[in-house]
């Protein structure tokens, strides 16, 4: 049982399988700090849902970040880290029009409540977010 735990939650790998299931609990996490943020911004602050998202986005690209490079890809010793934040921020951000995209789709044209329509968009937005890390800031393959 150890062993399993340790290649599943300590052993740094490029498998893509074991990435992905890391990626999953990295997610979780940051989806949960963008999802309380979004909620709190428009239910307590009375902000307007597509402002809330790009908010509460980018405070959870922060925890992201650091989860990611530390844990899920194995990347917290490389030499650049300006310029590996910057390309993060970029595929983050494209993750982000994507999101905003989508929201405004489910919640103005389908009718789809603000709260289900975060959900459904961070899902579809979760698997750019890992294929475009994986693929342009680490340098693996799918």
């Amino acid at each position: 049982m150890d062993k399993l735990i340790n290649k599943l939650f300590r052993k740094s790998t490029d498998n893509i399988f074991l990435q992905m299931f890391r990626y999953l609990f990295v997610g979780t996490a940051s989806f949960l700090i963008d999802f309380i943020i979004y909620l709190s911004l428009i239910n307590f602050l009375g902000q307007n849902y597509l402002i809330s998202a790009a908010i509460a986005f980018f405070i959870s690209v922060l925890a992201n970040y650091y989860m990611s490079t530390s844990w899920v890809f194995n990347q917290a010793d490389r030499n650049n880290k300006v310029l590996d934040f910057n390309l993060f921020i970029l595929i983050s951000f494209i993750g982000l029009i994507f999101t905003e995209i989508l929201l405004y789709a489910f919640v103005d044209y389908g009718n789809i409540n603000y709260i289900w329509s975060k959900i459904i968009a961070s899902i579809i937005v979760m698997f750019w977010n890992f294929t475009a890390r994986r693929v342009m800031f680490y340098g693996k393959k799918l």
